[in-house]
């Protein structure tokens, strides 16, 4: 893959919630620990080079949810909280692109290339991977800068989170986005 310096390139930072941060609610176990941290320095390039940024929040519409508007889970954490003037998408499904208008912004910034960041990998992750993909834009997905929780499987299986997200990435790869590296992504802004 080519490190050539990418033109038309926005950061999408997906659900970095504090509601993240209790692992006994999203299942016990989790990958990727410093997921935020390295979107966070991402972050801190996308802003130092004043490039587009949008902060994706969700906003469960299920009144008892961490990720509702009314718990403090709501709040986006601290590494990746947006600065005034930086855009907030809030959505309530698992894609930044329904009931939103993320497309909208980035067609009419021309943006091409996107750079995805967030939780969690098989989720909304997932979800915004790949309508990226489908809509057309170059998406390169951050696998050190995502991160997910372990499952159980249909037949009560335990799924550990770091195999839910080499999984969810691999069905992503060079099918919806190319599945790149924090260090990557360093080298092509």
């Amino acid at each position: 893959m080519s490190s050539t310096k990418l033109n038309n390139l926005a950061l999408i930072l997906i659900d970095i919630q504090k509601g993240f941060d209790d692992i006994a609610y999203w299942g016990g176990d989790r990958n990727n620990v410093t997921a935020e941290q390295k979107a966070g320095e991402l972050l801190g390039i996308w802003r130092a080079k004043n490039l587009p940024i949008f902060h994706v929040q969700h906003c469960s519409s299920n009144p008892n949810s961490i990720l509702n508007e009314t718990s403090p889970g709501n709040e986006f954490q601290d590494v990746v909280k947006p600065l005034e003037g930086e855009t907030v998408i809030k959505k309530n499904v698992n894609s930044a692109f329904i009931g939103t208008n993320l497309k909208e912004l980035l067609d009419t910034a021309k943006i091409e290339n996107l750079v995805i960041v967030g939780l969690t990998t098989d989720h909304c992750v997932s979800t915004t991977t790949r309508m990226a993909g489908n809509f057309g834009y170059s998406v390169y997905l951050v696998s050190d800068a995502t991160a997910t929780f372990n499952k159980k499987g249909i037949n009560g299986e335990d799924f550990s989170a770091e195999i839910i997200h080499q999984t969810a990435l691999a069905s992503l790869n060079e099918e919806f986005a190319q599945v790149v590296t924090s260090a990557f992504i360093q080298q092509i802004v």
